[in-house]
């Protein structure tokens, strides 16, 4: 691998803009060695000023063909007909990291019919503000000098846990799809806080801080959530007695099982892609 490698972004939109940044961060290559491809022109241009890379609407292949490591920030569905375009310009040696979910492994190397160091992450939605999660899976082409460089992509984004391939259905249903979740929550934290007369901007300003601070203190403490929550708790107040409202409407049963269902939801999708794919060869 090049000191400074070519790197391609195929379909940098929110998280694809977030590992370029992310890779330019860690130092990884220079932004003169890096093509993003986008949809549209107008868009090329604001990735052009933003980030002074090289940035194109279409051309998926040409930016392949000259690259040492390829991100494939698409959707899923999008995936065969994209693999199908670029994997002509795939040699042996190129790392190929795919940041579609539910997308395995064997399915790229299926489609794309190569030998290839292929890289699965998972990043989520913070890692545009570089506060991500990303959970990152490999075959087993992948060397131990192509791991690091693509965890330090990845670490200049937020946070990085290694993980077995099939453990990255419960990444996807918890990291992946867990900012829906705190949003939720933040946003009934604000409407409890109008409910008993803040204003508005007062009520937001408080819950987003709460959150982002109570989740900086679990990981800044390294102590269990159960004895930071106690450490709140008074006998006789508002703490415990809040606390007693929430558990008998089941908030943590319904967190765990909304973590199971798309954790589910996320095999039976990955199935369906293979049968698909399957069906039409």
């Amino acid at each position: 691998m090049p000191e400074s490698p070519a790197i391609a972004v195929i379909g940098a939109g929110n998280i694809g803009s977030a590992v370029l940044g992310g890779l330019l961060k860690a130092g990884v290559t220079t932004p003169d060695r890096v093509t993003a491809t986008v949809r549209t022109q107008e868009h090329a241009n604001q990735l052009a000023e933003r980030f002074q890379v090289r940035a194109v609407a279409g051309g998926n292949l040409q930016a392949v063909e000259g690259a040492d490591l390829v991100f494939l920030a698409v959707k899923p569905g999008m995936m065969p007909s994209v693999l199908a375009e670029i994997r002509w310009a795939l040699r042996e040696g190129r790392i190929l990291v795919s940041l579609a979910a539910a997308f395995p492994i064997s399915l790229i190397e299926n489609l794309t019919g190569r030998r290839l160091a292929i890289c699965r992450a998972m990043p989520n939605i913070p890692a545009i503000v570089g506060e991500g999660a990303t959970g990152i899976a490999y075959n087993a082409l992948v060397t131990r000098e192509q791991r690091d460089m693509v965890e330090r992509i990845f670490a200049a984004i937020g946070s990085v846990s290694i993980v077995e391939e099939d453990m990255m259905h419960a990444v996807t249903a918890l990291s992946g799809s867990g900012p829906a979740y705190i949003y939720m929550v933040i946003e009934a934290l604000v409407a409890g806080g109008l409910k008993m007369g803040l204003p508005h901007e007062t009520a937001t300003r408080l819950a987003e801080q709460t959150v982002l601070g109570a989740a900086k203190l679990v990981k800044e403490t390294g102590l269990h959530p159960a004895i930071l929550r106690d450490q709140v708790i008074t006998p006789g107040g508002t703490t415990i007695s809040a606390i007693h409202e929430l558990e008998s409407h089941g908030l943590r049963s319904m967190l765990i099982s909304a973590v199971e269902c798309a954790s589910k939801c996320s095999r039976e999708i990955t199935e369906r892609m293979i049968q698909k794919v399957s069906n039409s060869e």
